[in-house]
């Protein structure tokens, strides 16, 4: 029978609002950790259920997983976070967000700069790269990607 302390990877993924095989990808990657039962089944502590809105939320954010799992793998004994933790990640995640943000609004501009003049090509724009000067920089759209 199962306890009122854990819950059930269909449980979870309902409660969640994820697939199951959507919770079973989050451990793989070590973002979730479940326990097996004496029948072998996944078992989560309740606590899953706060670490999974905070997974969630990072994502739609544009957070990449790993970031995510480091961030939470940060935290004592891998507890469930609490609102200091999440203000402690949001903060820490804020800068590259609006790194993300300038360079989304960057490259709105320029391709709309691009679009506008008619040539649709960088590589000949004696505007934009006269003499494809950018071709010593690297491949790609150099103008718009971060230096690596």
């Amino acid at each position: 029978m199962p306890s009122a302390e854990t819950l059930s990877v269909g449980e979870l993924a309902e409660r969640g609002g994820v697939a199951v095989s959507t919770l079973h990808f989050y451990e793989a990657r070590g973002l979730l950790r479940s326990h097996r039962s004496a029948g072998n089944q996944r078992r989560y502590k309740r606590e899953a259920l706060r670490r999974l809105a905070v997974i969630r939320i990072a994502q739609r954010v544009g957070m990449p997983l790993e970031q995510i799992r480091d961030a939470l793998a940060a935290l004592p004994d891998e507890r469930t976070p609490t609102a200091a933790d999440w203000r402690r990640l949001s903060t820490a995640w804020r800068a590259e967000l609006d790194a993300r943000i300038s360079q989304l609004q960057a490259l709105r501009d320029q391709l709309t700069d691009c679009i506008g003049c008619g040539c649709l090509s960088l590589q000949r724009c004696r505007l934009r790269n006269p003499g494809d000067a950018l071709a010593a920089q690297g491949a790609g759209p150099r103008r718009i990607i971060e230096p690596a």
